[in-house]
């Protein structure tokens, strides 16, 4: 009984090594022309279907070092629908061994010829150090026609979103390769808190979701697996963003429907149960590996609408903590927050505050603006709230690591702005020790008026020359302050990236820079106005040699006082001089 038992136990642990074992490969160089290959992939659900794939040839050295294996395939609904997005990772088999995924197609084409990746390029992308971009090859150059050979795109599915918002950032999508499709997500995607699913669920030919978002929205970009090797999963056959090493959730999906197009046809799917971690996105495929939670970032968005009477919104989602990806998904979640809402067209005004936050007590970011506009203030107040994001993820610094964001918004039905009509001086001579009065004249729509008086005192001992007095709005002085910390003087560090942002000034002030026409030298973190000769010299080394930025555009500045224009925004701007002369 117990040698009986032994034996069953050996069986299943053989069983269990060969199920995770790598499966046999037909290398590139055996590949011939008229070779009769199978294919894997889902048509429907979970199930994995065959079809045929007869090899037509290999296109070598189509990129740097690599080859493409051309093949007619057929079979299913393959003759109605033609190489689907969806597809993308199908493994195929010749005489039972690994050829490779199917991973490029034809525009254009009438004939279902796909372009298949050879799986050694595919095992590389765990040793690769480069990512490289979407690749298109065409076959008869020099003709604008010519049928291009390019990667299928990648079927991105949008849930909880606006229509407006997935319509806009469309294009911004394409550009990197994947194809958008609203309400095709059901639910809010995977939850990647919960425990992995079973594993054996998923075996090439399968379809998998990589989860970008999570929640009240979601987004998820789907595609077939290719290979299992032990822990490690393959698949795709091409690149996703070409993000090299990555932490992205995949769960498993399960095919909806098909959907022929003229264009491109493509599945329809849905995320199922979380599966582990996509921690490799390469030119030839992604890899990743079974298990694992990976780190994601809570985005708290809350909108307080218009009509008081209705309960404010508040969504919660988890997206992926990635540089390039994060400012604009947080970008597309707050204007499909805006747009699903309120009303986007007529007057508005809407008031954003809010905070990003980092791992290990870096400081935390603060998001503060307001906008106001007829038509198009969900889109400046998207795109204006995630600029101070995309600027620390993309400082350059890995210790930046962000934790959480939260954004509270505040809309109103009135066009609350005002333009800065005209601006005066109380005198145009003035001596040390004298006060400058600044009158300012902001008008309005519906003979909207507001008067501002400020005083600026000027220093005993101040040197005699001309004193400039520039006014302008918050968006104004923000992007001279940011063209100055490009010039040379960018942040180094956490503190001085958090001190840059923390500095921008909101929209519903405007700002009196008082200045002189004086070099002055960018520093991390602020300026250094007009220094004593002997730092001057020093200084001057350093912005020679691209070390610093001098601002002489800008001149020294002296002051800077704002003005409140009792929530309303702000706009223009106008310089005044006056002379400061001798004391008597």
């Amino acid at each position: 009984m117990k040698m009986q038992m032994s034996k069953l136990a050996l069986a299943a642990l053989a069983s269990a090594c060969l199920a995770v074992a790598q499966p046999a490969i037909l290398p590139l160089r055996d590949i011939k022309a008229g070779m009769k290959g199978v294919g894997r992939t889902v048509f429907s659900g979970d199930r994995i279907e065959e079809f045929q794939a007869d090899i037509l040839g290999v296109l070598e050295n189509s990129g740097p070092r690599q080859s493409i294996i051309l093949a007619r395939l057929s079979g299913g609904p393959i003759a109605k629908t033609g190489v689907m997005q969806g597809m993308s990772g199908s493994p195929v088999y010749v005489d039972g061994k690994l050829i490779g995924a199917v991973a490029l197609a034809f525009t254009f084409a009438t004939d279902p010829i796909a372009g298949i990746r050879p799986i050694e390029e595919m095992l590389d992308v765990t040793q690769s150090t480069n990512a490289s971009p979407r690749r298109e090859i065409a076959l008869r150059a020099g003709d604008p026609t010519a049928a291009k050979l390019v990667e299928l795109a990648t079927p991105v599915s949008f849930s909880g979103f606006s229509e407006a918002a997935v319509s806009r950032f469309a294009p911004e999508l394409r550009k990197l390769g994947l194809e958008p499709m609203q309400g095709a997500l059901a639910g809010g995607g995977a939850n990647t808190n919960t425990t992995p699913g079973d594993r054996t669920r998923i075996k090439p030919g399968s379809m998998i979701s990589v989860q970008l978002m999570t929640g009240d929205m979601a987004v998820a970009a789907d595609g077939t697996v290719t290979m299992i090797d032990g822990d490690k999963l393959y698949a795709f056959g091409h690149r996703f963003l070409s993000e090299g090493v990555t932490e992205m959730p995949f769960a498993r999906s399960e095919v909806i429907a098909l959907l022929p197009n003229i264009n491109t046809s493509f599945k329809i799917s849905t995320a199922r149960e979380h599966m582990g971690v996509i921690t490799q996105d390469r030119n030839a495929a992604i890899a990743g590996t079974f298990g694992g939670k990976p780190t994601m970032v809570p985005v708290a968005i809350t909108v307080r609408g218009a009509d008081r009477t209705k309960p404010t919104r508040t969504y919660n989602m988890q997206m992926v903590r990635n540089r390039t990806l994060l400012p604009m998904l947080a970008q597309m979640a707050i204007f499909s927050s805006i747009d699903g809402t309120e009303r986007t067209l007529g007057p508005g005004t809407l008031r954003l505050r809010g905070t990003l936050e980092f791992d290990g007590g870096l400081p935390p970011i603060r998001l503060d603006n307001a906008f106001a506009s007829d038509m198009n203030a969900p889109a400046l107040a998207a795109a204006y709230t995630s600029l101070p994001i995309s600027y620390a993820l993309q400082s350059g610094i890995d210790t930046m690591q962000p934790k959480s964001i939260r954004i509270d918004i505040e809309a109103v039905d009135d066009k609350k702005s005002l333009h800065l009509d005209q601006a005066w001086v109380s005198a145009r001579e003035v001596r040390p020790g004298d006060a400058v009065e600044i009158n300012l004249s902001l008008t309005g729509e519906n003979g909207a008026e507001l008067f501002r008086k400020v005083q600026f005192p000027l220093p005993v001992g101040m040197a005699p020359g001309p004193l400039y007095f520039t006014i302008s709005d918050g968006m104004t002085a923000n992007f001279a302050e940011l063209l100055q910390s490009t010039g040379g003087a960018r942040a180094r560090t956490p503190s001085q990236v958090a001190q840059l942002l923390n500095s921008l000034r909101p929209n519903d002030r405007m700002l009196v820079r008082v200045w002189r026409a004086e070099p002055s030298y960018g520093v991390p973190g602020g300026e250094i106005p007009d220094p004593p000769a002997s730092v001057g010299l020093v200084l001057a080394r350093l912005q020679s040699s691209g070390a610093l930025a001098v601002n002489n555009a800008r001149g020294a500045k002296v002051a800077e006082i704002e003005v409140d224009l009792n929530g309303a925004i702000g706009s223009g701007s106008k310089t005044l001089l006056v002379e400061v002369k001798e004391p008597q």
